[in-house]
């Protein structure tokens, strides 16, 4: 399996999950436009496109860093085009771009409630609807989106609904795009991790140190990302990928090198179906 020569769009990649996806593609040689809005360094946040764009070439890949906003459709339609002529196409498209914030109704203000909705379902829908032009020319083409299964329990709405349902958006684009774009054999699927993944995310906002260590590196998305990418798209379409059950069924059974300063269970992610941590032999705690 191998991603040679293929070009990823990737939005938001200048860290965490997304810059481990376009890395474990660069080592196959693969093309990666960085689509992101992250320039200069962040006092909490590291990297940016340059940063990344550095890493994607010193893995073995071509890299193209693009400053771009994905609320506004002028700059990722921009991203686009400079993709398109520096790469003479698009193969993979994922969206990985979010927004999070993890309060109740009276506590989230509109100004944040738009900016969940316009990254995490907007930008998806929007990201998606520039590349898919493209995708429709490819050999193997893909839309892989980092959402959640459609899991619709009241638990995951109650605490947080504006954040669930920008997520669910990201989640119902996979559901309609890929029977949508079927006949065009373009996949579209949603790759979410059964357990959290130690990013800025969850160091910042989601327990820092503590949870950090209960959670797996990013590169067991990457993994299971590279898989799921070289899957025949006319075959793999419309699923809600689990990370640990993709990468078992290539076979992997040993994923403590994922999690290597864990002591004890893991904390299993939001939005998991209860029937994913039944399937799995993980260890897990309730802690989202």
């Amino acid at each position: 399996m191998s991603l040679k020569g293929k070009t990823l769009f990737i939005s938001g990649g200048s860290r965490g999950i997304g810059l481990a996806i376009a890395l474990r593609a660069a080592r196959d040689g693969a093309n990666v436009t960085i689509a992101a809005k992250t320039a200069e360094p962040h006092p909490k946040l590291p990297g940016t496109i340059y940063t990344a764009a550095q890493e994607i070439e010193a893995a073995g890949g071509k890299a193209l860093p693009v400053l771009c906003d994905i609320r506004e459709e002028s700059q990722v339609g921009e991203a686009v085009a400079k993709t398109i002529a520096a790469f003479g196409g698009i193969d993979i498209c994922v969206n990985n771009a979010s927004a999070i914030q993890l309060t109740g109704t009276l506590e989230t203000d509109m100004k944040r409630y738009d900016l969940m909705h316009q990254i995490n379902t907007r930008g998806t829908f929007l990201v998606s609807k520039m590349c898919i032009p493209h995708l429709k020319l490819a050999a193997n083409p893909h839309i892989l989106n980092l959402a959640p299964p459609l899991d619709m329990k009241a638990k995951w709405f109650k605490n947080h609904v504006a954040y669930t349902m920008a997520k669910f958006g990201m989640s119902m684009c996979t559901l309609g795009m890929s029977a949508e774009f079927a006949r065009d054999g373009i996949a579209v699927n949603s790759l979410w991790p059964l357990t959290a993944i130690d990013t800025a995310a969850v160091r910042n906002l989601l327990g820092g140190n503590t949870v950090a260590a209960m959670s797996r590196s990013p590169e067991i998305m990457a993994d299971a990302a590279h898989a799921i990418l070289n899957r025949p798209s006319r075959e793999a379409t419309g699923n809600f990928y689990i990370d640990e059950e993709v990468l078992k069924a290539e076979g992997v059974t040993d994923f403590s090198h994922y999690a290597p300063g864990a002591k004890g269970a893991l904390a299993g992610d939001f939005f998991v179906p209860d029937e994913a941590f039944q399937r799995s032999d993980t260890e897990v705690t309730g802690l989202f």
